[in-house]
């Protein structure tokens, strides 16, 4: 299988990539502008680690471009597109919905009617085989308190009514409705997954995770908004790549798949687990010379500041369909997925 990976240079995309080039054997071409949350270290990883496969290619484009990505499609001859490009940082939408709106919408359009005009050209047996994938978020429901009254819901499942509360996750419910649309329309053989936070190694240092453990462990303080009671549920990014490569295998066509990590905590007890980590692992290494001299725990180090326009108060993700359809599980728990990343970021920082 010959696969197209939109925003593969980013944290879930090079974690796909990493996964589809260690378990599979199919040939990948990484499609991506290279904002300021590209890894490009991990694409050069990739490029080295694949001299001999030829599995890999990159080709730095913008989805937005519509005949760059017209000819990426004649020249790669794809079966599948995995669409993970997103501007996807709440705080950066509020300031500028501009890019977000052009990334979001006009790069899924754009990508969308490419791919169209390419299947409608395949033989019918090729274009039973292609899929598109539409790696989405599940802010697209808005808040689950709000939506838990209008449905009795008590998780969001892939039934739940889109009712977004940012610039960012309005972009991303509009794509979504892009990509049904072009398949009640046009027949586009799409599927569309929903996730709910995402962490792991590599995440950009904007995230709230990443961000706590740098500021953590160099005895800084850490700011959260409001009270920090929001819930959020967190997925290890492991986990969920194996998710959208399932989907993307096994996934029926037309359906929606909403993948969790079944872990719902307050900002305020996350940040706590991350400074506990810290603390401990501190404790294992009291002669390394990087480590602030702390007399107090780290959990006192949690600022908290006014609370961001429209901050939805809580998430949560039923994946009971994806576990019972597709046979998947999440295989970490939060507290071995958040000492995975942590100790992977202070090695990056020289806590080791």
């Amino acid at each position: 299988m010959k696969i197209i990976i939109t925003g593969g240079a980013g944290f879930i995309g090079t974690a796909l990539v990493e996964y589809l080039l260690t378990h599979t054997e199919h040939q990948l071409l990484v499609v991506d502008k290279l904002t300021y949350a590209a890894n490009l270290t991990e694409l050069d990883q990739f490029k080295r680690h694949d001299k001999t496969n030829h599995r890999f290619q990159f080709i730095k484009a913008d989805i937005c471009d519509a005949s760059q990505v017209q000819n990426i499609f004649a020249s790669f001859q794809p079966n599948a597109i995995m669409h993970l490009a997103a501007e996807s940082h709440v705080d950066r939408s509020l300031t500028d919905p501009a890019e977000f709106i052009q990334t979001n919408i006009i790069g899924s359009y754009t990508l969308l009617e490419a791919s169209r005009q390419y299947w409608q050209q395949l033989s019918p047996a090729q274009q039973q085989q292609f899929r598109f994938l539409q790696v989405s978020t599940d802010e697209v429901f808005g808040d689950l308190a709000d939506n838990k009254q209008n449905t009795g819901n008590a998780l969001f499942t892939e039934t739940n009514a889109y009712a977004p509360s940012s610039p960012y996750s309005a972009s991303k419910a509009s794509a979504d409705h892009l990509v049904q649309a072009w398949h009640r329309s046009y027949g586009l053989p799409t599927i569309i997954s929903y996730c709910s936070n995402n962490y792991g190694p590599n995440q950009h240092k904007e995230k709230l995770i990443p961000k706590a453990i740098a500021q953590l462990a160099q005895g800084l303080a850490v700011p959260i908004y409001g009270d920090g009671q929001q819930i959020r549920d967190w997925l290890y990014v492991k986990d969920h790549v194996a998710a959208l490569y399932l989907i993307l295998r096994q996934g029926q066509v037309g359906q929606r798949y909403a993948v969790g990590g079944n872990n719902q905590v307050t900002n305020i007890e996350l940040v706590q687990k991350i400074a506990d980590i810290i603390d401990a692992y501190a404790k294992e290494k009291p002669k390394q010379q990087q480590w602030p001299l702390l007399t107090t725990p780290r959990r006192n180090l949690i600022q908290f500041v006014s609370d961001r326009p429209g901050h939805d108060k809580c998430y949560g993700i039923d994946s009971t369909k994806i576990k019972q359809q597709l046979n998947w599980q999440p295989q970490y728990s939060l507290q071995q997925g958040l000492q995975s990343t942590v100790h992977n970021l202070l090695a990056k920082y020289g806590h080791n």
